[in-house]
């Protein structure tokens, strides 16, 4: 068995870019080209700083994916603010592992499969847009829930939640998509924030304060 894998097809581009972002990136280039039409040099070149840093944040950079059985990747980059148990969640029953990774608008947000399976089911809940660094950000956000079946017949929810600046969520996978360990789901727009649960027991490999990214770090194994 390789120790690693390519989850989806390498891009042959030097700087991969998420296709959700093209909008946005094409918009702020219009922009920019009408400002400096005008003679507008100032607002010109802050459009022009904004197109870059738009194309960075839409970044997409292929990831090779670990290969081992039971690992669960991290579905963000970001940093750990929370992993534990917890009694209570919206999404599983019972009491539940709960890993939470906020991303600034400096990271990556292309979102990835933790592991592999098959997607029971996908629920939308509208909300609120507090800062995703707040605890209350898990239930009160506007957030998108995805419960995956794992191949070993665990269950494991994935919810991407806006935040203050994000009020765009994206998710590419339906109902009944056989997804695996790695594999790009979607994104959230502009600082978010993601949490994993996890109904069965896993070896803990990060602590909070941890960095990650998405697809490569490693959150722990299933037992």
């Amino acid at each position: 068995m390789k120790n690693f894998v390519w989850s989806d097809p390498p891009s042959n581009l030097a700087f991969p870019i998420a296709k959700s972002g093209y909008p946005f990136i094409l918009a702020a280039a219009f922009t920019t080209a009408i400002f400096a039409l005008l003679g507008f040099t100032f607002l010109a070149l802050t459009g022009l700083v904004a197109t870059f840093f738009i194309c960075y944040f839409f970044r997409d950079p292929d990831r090779v994916i670990p290969n081992y059985s039971g690992v669960v990747v991290s579905p963000a980059d970001g940093k750990i603010i929370f992993a534990g148990p917890v009694d209570n969640n919206l999404f599983l029953e019972g009491r539940c592992l709960k890993i939470s990774i906020f991303m600034s608008i400096f990271n990556v947000h292309v979102n990835r499969i933790p592991c592999a399976g098959k997607v029971k089911t996908i629920r939308y809940y509208p909300g609120k847009f507090f800062s995703a660094n707040l605890d209350k950000a898990s239930k009160l956000n506007e957030h998108n829930a995805i419960i995956l079946a794992t191949e070993e017949g665990k269950e494991i929810c994935i919810v991407q939640i806006a935040g203050l600046i994000a009020r765009r969520i994206i998710c590419h996978i339906q109902k009944g998509d056989t997804v695996d360990r790695g594999q790009r789901f979607g994104l959230i727009c502009f600082g978010s924030r993601l949490d994993v649960y996890l109904s069965s027991t896993l070896n803990l490999s990060v602590v909070a304060g941890d960095k990650v990214k998405a697809g490569i770090s490693v959150l722990g194994d299933l037992k």
